[in-house]
């Protein structure tokens, strides 16, 4: 497959618990066939990140790949934005 043939999604980093794998969930907009309203439909894919460089919350591009494993068939091509999430925040030492 071309890589210009290939699927390219952005989607928000929901989980990064893994080694080199993070939890994409991708929204789309589609309208209800009989209700005509806009419904918000979200799909969770895992995706390939080879630096570990994700952190949850980052907005990202993902690509369409070869299998990778059981269920990764995306791979992270860029981060486009930083998410307000931050685990790596040194604890408080509170004495008392």
């Amino acid at each position: 497959m071309e890589r210009g043939l290939r699927k390219v999604r952005v989607g928000r980093v929901v989980s990064d618990k893994m080694d080199k794998t993070v939890v994409v969930a991708i929204t789309t907009l589609v309208r209800h066939p009989f209700y005509q309203r806009t419904i918000r439909r979200t799909k969770k894919v895992k995706a390939h990140d080879a630096e570990n460089d994700c952190r949850i919350g980052d907005k990202v591009r993902i690509m369409e790949t070869r299998p990778l494993s059981k269920e990764k068939r995306w791979r992270v091509v860029e981060i486009i934005e930083r998410g307000k999430y931050f685990e790596d925040v040194l604890p408080v030492d509170r004495e008392g």
